[in-house]
């Protein structure tokens, strides 16, 4: 079947479906365009390759919001530029039938030089391409704009200069803006919010402070952090991990939904969760890790909110102990509610995360070989003067052996979600 009349036969469905939970509407970037059991494209060169920023969304949206039972899939190809995915979308992307597709294209399609109107046409004339067969699919396109090169490991590498570059690149990703925008889909300002991030880390840190990674092209697990948040927020994620409200005077505890409180008394608080907040690791100073990009952009703030309240203490301070640290806060800070997953970046979850972190990793790692050594391929084999119901057959089975390796490594990464459970000890200082 074609692409055109699989999306005739999904249009079809969609019609039937009309105000199913199951639906994916279009949506602004402040709305939800995730649904529960939505499947999700991740699609890119070769920084969405590198497994990372792709990595940290899926893990992301098992463990944060797991209630939405969603499945990625990454397709990132190195080297790629938006013409390069058009034409492998057909035979590549369309069978797993996304109902979310994450773009990120431009830093091939600048080719390295100074932007001209040229250059703008060839990026925006298959992106127009790609968004269009998507929509007509069905299917939401969360566009994304290109990244930044590094302002200093860019440099390095000598001929265009890096705020040339990345000027070309947000140039790039106004198109992308613009695209988003005359097909009322979501935006991703991936270069804006990076561009932000790397100016604010540099200024605190120094010129050599890499954020766009050792070439100045490809990010480390700092600048692509802020890639996950561009397209997480994109998303429209709340960012509401959960609450858990403690009655220090009357012993008691409450919390919201995929959180339960198991004991409480005197202070202690004893929860299982089934809801993690996205962990971090790394030194604050170094490029590697994750934790050192947190103070330049608001991940904690938009996307990982764990807020623990405390009302009726009896003094004006507490300690709050969860897993081996130690945080002392004011009452009424306590009372209106702080953020666990901020204060406390070594925390209960952090090991369980890294497991979930590790089964992604493997379901990705698998996506890229599926794709770029076999099922991409299918596509050079189909005679132009009719089609080959065999040889097609063949590819089928083929597709679905795969498919269902794939949907063992999948069912990995869901079961390495396990409820975790922690205690928190509040303390009165005074």
């Amino acid at each position: 079947m074609t692409f055109r009349n699989r999306c005739k036969v999904m249009r079809s469905l969609l019609a039937v479906l009309v105000g199913s939970a199951f639906v994916v509407m279009p949506a602004a970037g402040a709305e939800l365009v995730l649904k529960k059991g939505a499947r999700v494209a991740v699609v890119g060169d070769s920084i969405t390759e590198q497994k990372i920023y792709s990595k940290f969304i899926e893990t992301y949206l098992l463990t944060a919001v797991p209630q939405l039972e969603l499945k990625v899939m990454q397709f990132g190809w190195g080297g790629e530029t938006a013409a390069g995915f058009a034409r492998r979308l057909d035979n590549d992307l369309a069978p797993w039938k996304p109902d979310v597709v994450t773009t990120c294209y431009g830093m091939n399609d600048g080719r390295y030089t100074k932007y001209t109107e040229r250059i703008g046409k060839s990026y925006e004339t298959p992106m127009r391409r790609i968004v269009e067969a998507v929509k007509k699919a069905g299917a939401i396109v969360v566009v994304g704009a290109p990244g930044v090169v590094d302002s200093y490991t860019f440099g390095r590498r000598g001929g265009t200069k890096p705020v040339v570059y990345n000027e070309n690149l947000r140039q790039l990703g106004e198109i992308a803006r613009k695209i988003a925008k005359d097909h009322s889909m979501p935006f991703a300002d991936v270069h804006g919010d990076m561009m932000a991030a790397m100016t604010k880390a540099k200024a605190d840190h120094g010129e050599k402070h890499a954020v766009a990674g050792g070439d100045g092209v490809h990010p480390g697990e700092n600048g692509q952090v802020v890639m996950a948040y561009s397209f997480l927020k994109a998303m429209g994620l709340d960012g509401q991990i959960g609450t858990i409200t403690v009655d220090f005077a009357a012993g008691k505890a409450t919390a919201s939904d995929g959180h339960k409180v198991l004991s409480a008394a005197k202070g202690t608080v004893e929860v299982a969760s089934a809801r993690y907040p996205f962990c971090f690791w790394g030194d604050a100073k170094a490029g590697k890790g994750t934790a050192g990009i947190l103070p330049y952009v608001p991940f904690q703030k938009d996307l990982n909110r764990l807020q623990l309240v405390v009302r009726n203490l009896p003094g004006a301070k507490a300690k709050v102990q969860w897993g081996k640290e130690t945080r002392v806060f004011a009452a009424a800070e306590l009372a209106k509610g702080v953020n666990l997953a901020a204060e406390f970046l070594d925390n209960p979850f952090s090991q369980a995360f890294r497991k979930v972190l590790d089964a992604v990793a493997r379901k990705q790692q698998f996506e890229t070989r599926m794709i770029k050594n076999m099922i991409t391929n299918f596509r050079y084999f189909r005679p132009r003067d009719g089609e080959d119901k065999d040889l097609q057959a063949a590819f089928e089975t083929v597709r679905a052996k795969l498919m269902a390796t794939h949907g063992k490594l999948d069912e990995q990464a869901r079961a390495a979600v396990q409820p975790v459970r922690h205690t928190l000890k509040i303390t009165p200082t005074d």
